[in-house]
C-alpha cells in the first residue's frame, strides 16, 4: 500500500502496472472449462466519484483486453488496509514525500469574511476572475461549502446573479452528480458549488480556483480540498474565507502555509497564537492516508502497536513521514 502527496500521480502509479500486467499475460487466467468469470484486478477508492474516474481511465488503456479490471466504492482508506490485511501476505507500506502537505504550486490566501459577508466578497472574486479571463469567459472555479444544503442554496444565488453554476454532494442521484461533474468541466456551468464529496482524489483539468466558502474543520480536509487545483506540475489558486468561527483551524492553517512557503497574513498568525490546535493531529504530517493499520494497537493484540509516525520497525513499513486516516471519521456521503 502506498500514499502520496495530493495531485502527484497515484492513479497512474497503480493503473500503469496493472493495465502492462494485464495486457502482457502475467495475471493468472481463468482455467479451461471454468465458466466463471473473475477479474484480474481490483481497484477500491474511498469515494463514487473517484471510482468512476478511476475505471474510466483504466478502460481507456485496458479496452483490448476486455472488462477485467473491478473498480469500487471502498470507503475510507482504514478500511481498504483492513481488507488487505484480510487478503495480503504482510504487505508492504510505503509513504512517498510529505502526505497530508500542500503543493507550493498552490498559491493559498485566507481573507477574513463574516458570514454575512461571504456572498458578497465571493461576488467580487468571481468578477475579477471573469474579468482576468480570456476573451471575458469565466475560468473553472470550485467552491466548497460546509452543507447539501447550502450547496443548492448557493449556486441557486448564483445562477440568479449570472454565474453559471451546478452542484455535487451526497442527496443528488448519481446521474445528476455525473451530469454536474461533465458540465463543469466542459466549462458550460463554469462554477461547481460542492461539499467534500468532490474533495478527495477527483482530478478535474483547468481548476484554476478553489474557493473555501465554508473551511472544513479538519486541516486534512483543506489539504485535500485545494489539492484539487495545482494538480500535475501546473500552478493553482486556493482562497479561504476565515471569521471567528474557525479559531480551532488557525494555528494547522498558518502552520500549513508556511510550509508550503505562503504569506501568512499577520492576523491570522494571531488568532494562531492564542488557539488550541484545531482539526487531526498533525505530529509530523497530515494524518490522512500515511498510517500503516497494522500498528494500530487496537488491531495489534499482542500489544506492539508502536507510533504511527515512524520509531521503532515493522515489515515493509515506512516511518517518518507522518500521520494516518482517522478512523472516527465519517464517510463523505454522509
Amino acid at each position: 500500500m502506498a500514499c502520496a502527496q495530493t495531485g502527484s500521480g497515484k492513479t497512474a502509479a497503480f493503473c500503469f502496472p496493472i493495465i502492462s500486467g494485464i495486457m502482457r499475460g502475467q495475471f493468472p487466467q481463468r482455467p479451461r472449462g471454468v465458466r466463471t468469470v473473475f477479474p484480474l484486478a481490483l481497484i477500491l477508492s474511498p469515494t463514487r466519484e473517484l471510482s468512476m474516474q478511476i475505471h474510466e481511465e483504466a478502460r481507456k488503456f485496458a479496452y483490448q483486453t476486455g472488462v477485467k479490471v473491478v473498480v469500487a466504492y471502498g470507503g475510507a482508506p482504514i478500511n481498504q488496509q483492513r481488507m488487505a490485511s484480510d487478503f495480503l501476505s504482510n504487505y508492504i507500506f510505503l509513504a512517498v514525500g510529505r502526505v497530508g502537505s500542500s503543493t507550493d504550486l498552490i498559491v493559498q490566501r485566507v481573507e477574513f469574511v463574516h458570514d454575512s459577508d461571504k456572498r458578497s466578497y465571493l461576488m467580487d472574486l468571481l468578477h475579477a476572475q471573469k474579468a482576468n479571463g480570456a476573451q471575458g469567459k469565466q475560468s473553472l472555479t470550485l467552491v466548497f461549502v460546509e452543507t447539501k444544503k447550502g450547496a443548492d442554496s448557493l449556486e441557486h444565488w448564483l445562477c440568479l446573479n449570472g454565474f453559471p453554476a451546478t452542484t455535487i454532494h451526497g442527496d443528488r442521484t448519481q446521474q445528476e452528480r455525473e451530469l454536474a461533474l461533465r458540465s463543469f468541466k466542459s466549462g458550460n456551468t463554469p462554477i461547481l458549488v460542492a461539499t467534500d464529496v468532490a474533495a478527495r482524489g477527483l482530478d478535474i483539468p483547468h481548476v484554476s480556483h478553489v474557493i473555501n466558502f465554508d473551511l472544513p474543520n479538519d486541516i486534512d480536509d483543506y489539504v485535500h480540498r485545494i489539492g484539487r487545483t495545482g494538480r500535475a506540475g501546473k500552478s493553482g489558486l486556493a482562497t479561504a474565507f476565515f471569521n471567528e468561527n474557525n479559531t480551532s483551524m488557525a494555528r494547522p492553517l498558518a502552520d500549513l502555509m508556511k510550509e508550503s512557503n505562503q504569506e501568512v497574513p499577520d492576523w491570522l498568525t494571531r488568532f494562531a497564537s492564542r488557539s488550541s490546535y484545531g482539526g487531526k493531529s498533525r505530529r509530523g504530517g497530515g494524518r490522512f492516508g500515511a498510517r500503516d493499520f497494522r500498528r494500530d494497537s487496537s488491531y495489534n493484540r499482542s500489544g506492539g502497536g508502536g507510533d504511527y509516525y515512524g520509531g521503532g520497525s515493522s515489515a515493509g513499513y515506512s516511518g517518518g513521514y507522518g500521520g494516518g486516516y482517522n478512523p472516527g471519521a465519517a464517510s463523505a456521503w454522509d
